[in-house]
């Protein structure tokens, strides 16, 4: 299985710590359309967010690392060699996920339904509702850019992302591929 996903990002050009010629392109498969999960970069370390934690206080948060800083300005480095501009971009209203989609896209919008829903936290059933239908509506051939949490992520995919990693996915919900967006620091 680690072949076959190291194998599926190295096609798909996803940083896969190598140099390596990408055939075919995630941007020929993001022409096709696609929503391009991505967990939100390195973040200082521990489990969840500190107890008193506050929506809109990045202060009562676990926030990026200084690394996790320079993992989403790579990211941002890796749209733009592919050539890539997604029409939209949505993230968590976490601080770590809205910075991480900044740094590396410089715009972002927040939307609740990419909030996390760890230990109890949101409402897990009417956030993937949301999700699923969102993906169902996309215009085909657009690119859409979801920063989130592994929380999220598994529950739409099944799959456990690491901080900094995207997953492809098509209209229906299936993951196409998934990689490294940026070395860790």
């Amino acid at each position: 299985m680690q072949r076959r996903t190291a194998c599926l990002a190295t096609a798909l050009g996803l940083w896969t710590g190598v140099s390596v010629r990408a055939e075919p392109s995630l941007s020929a498969l993001a022409g096709q359309g696609g929503v391009l999960l991505i967990r939100h970069a390195s973040t200082e370390p521990g489990l969840g967010d500190p107890a008193g934690f506050t929506l809109g206080q990045c202060s009562t948060q676990r926030n990026l690392s200084e690394a996790g800083r320079a993992e989403a300005r790579a990211m941002g480095e890796w749209f733009r060699q592919h050539g890539l501009q997604p029409q939209v971009v949505l993230s968590s209203q976490w601080c770590r996920c809205l910075d991480t989609a900044r740094l590396a896209l410089g715009r972002v919008e927040a939307w609740p339904a990419l909030n996390s829903t760890f230990a109890g936290q949101g409402q897990p059933d009417r956030q993937l509702a949301e999700l699923y239908e969102r993906l169902r509506s996309r215009p085909a051939g657009s690119l859409e850019v979801w920063v989130t949490h592994q929380v999220i992520m598994t529950a739409l995919t099944q799959a456990y992302p690491a901080m900094g990693e995207g997953f492809l996915m098509d209209r229906q919900g299936r993951m196409l591929a998934r990689g490294m967006m940026a070395p860790h620091a």
